[in-house]
């Protein structure tokens, strides 16, 4: 489904942000066309005064949302305007409508086809401010805009900034223990930030981050990427499995593809996944076939798992100087499994080896690992070296202090 971007609103922004809703195709694209001649300036506005200068960005949604009570954050919280299609459910779009005018500071407007005067009134309860009549002419939606600008503060407070990071985790070999970090780093920065939090998993053949995560998913990856083109925030949120941490997982599939997906639609999938959460977290593998994708994004924080040993050391030399070499600031290598003077290898090796020093070393606990693998309890949730070793990771990534482990004291009485 076609959308436009739009940039954050700021004090004194003149321009309106539009979000259109509706599942049938003819309707929603009668009323966009009309919102894109607005926009292009076919419409005498002299009668409109200077109420309608403001440019127009439009993005398209072409589902309800499914869940009133998760609601996509972008829905809620990005926009000025909200049309509804109140046609095609208007039972739940006029539960949409009251959730979204409860919620959100947005002007809602409805459009129909209906002249039932009872709808109009039950939709003006709900809390919609305009109600176009289909098909919506251009001079009718240009004057409702007009009315909503018209009612705008001159001056009006600047948005939250939002993080919407991509963090990357890739492993040098396979085997390295990406899935398991990539799994609990989520599940420690959806709680250390408080923000959302989505884990992509693109593990192929088959992902593993739900069962470290001990969830049982009824979607996929494989059917975000196969449906790709009608891929939006309530699609998407529509196939997300929730962890008890607050986390929301995209699982990689259970069974083996006939083929793999294209860039395109891996790229689709990001690109909404990064509109709707503040936080998305990419479990890569070792994939670094991804590299024409957005995965490799130049705004990404790479985290690059490997372990002391010298395959996996050299692959992340390699990857460093020939893959990450233009853009080595956003890169942070993390050893797995770590124990120090592992083989012989001392820090000043493995900065030799690595062409750079790692930022993160996750101690080898093996007891630990095993434990959280046989009670599908992510080692986030507990405490231990490794736990603890993580959630400074996901705490660094939002931003937030260092927590200073207390060192035990020992006196004379114990």
């Amino acid at each position: 489904m076609p959308s436009s971007s739009h940039n954050s609103d700021s004090s004194g922004s003149s321009e309106l942000t539009v979000a259109l809703v509706g599942p049938d195709e003819q309707r929603l694209r009668g009323v966009a066309d009309a919102l894109a001649a607005c926009q292009r300036g076919a419409v005498n506005r002299a009668h409109l005064g200077h109420a309608f200068e403001a440019g127009v960005v439009v993005q398209e949604f072409a589902a309800y949302p499914s869940d009133l009570n998760n609601m996509p954050r972008a829905l809620m919280q990005d926009f000025d305007v909200v049309i509804i299609d109140l046609d095609s459910d208007p039972e739940h779009a006029l539960k949409l409508v009251r959730t979204i005018s409860t919620k959100s500071p947005a002007t809602v407007m409805i459009y129909s086809g209906q002249s039932d005067v009872n709808l109009v009134v039950r939709s003006m309860r709900a809390g919609a401010r305009e109600f176009l009549n289909l098909p919506v002419t251009v001079e009718n939606i240009a004057e409702a805009l007009a009315r909503v600008t018209a009612q705008r503060p001159s001056s009006r407070p600047a948005k939250r900034a939002i993080a919407r990071k991509l963090l990357v985790f890739l492993g040098s070999k396979g085997g390295c223990g990406v899935t398991a970090l990539a799994s609990n780093f989520a599940v420690a920065l959806a709680q250390e930030s408080g923000q959302s939090t989505l884990l992509v998993d693109l593990g192929v053949p088959i992902g593993d981050a739900a069962i470290n995560l001990g969830i049982i998913p009824k979607y996929s990856t494989a059917n975000a990427l196969q449906d790709y083109a009608r891929l939006d925030g309530s699609f998407l949120a529509s196939l997300l499995t929730k962890h008890s941490s607050g986390l929301h997982v995209l699982a990689g599939p259970d069974a083996f593809a006939n083929s793999l997906p294209t860039n395109v639609a891996i790229d689709k999938m990001l690109s909404v996944a990064r509109q709707n959460f503040e936080y998305v977290v990419v479990d890569a593998g070792s994939r670094i076939d991804l590299k024409g994708t957005a995965v490799f994004d130049s705004s990404a924080i790479v985290y690059l798992v490997t372990q002391v040993g010298i395959s996996e050391l050299r692959n992340a030399n390699r990857m460093i100087t020939q893959l990450f070499a233009p853009r080595i600031n956003s890169v942070q290598v993390v050893i797995n499994r770590y124990t120090p003077r592992t083989l012989g290898f001392d820090e000043e090796h493995i900065t030799k080896a690595l062409t750079m020093p790692a930022q993160w070393r996750i101690p080898d606990d093996y007891a630990a690992a095993r434990r959280t693998q046989n009670s599908a309890i992510p080692l986030a949730l507990e405490d231990s070296p490794i736990s603890r070793a993580i959630r400074q990771m996901a705490r660094t990534a939002a931003g937030l202090s260092e927590v200073v482990e207390k060192k035990k004291r020992f006196g004379i009485f114990g």
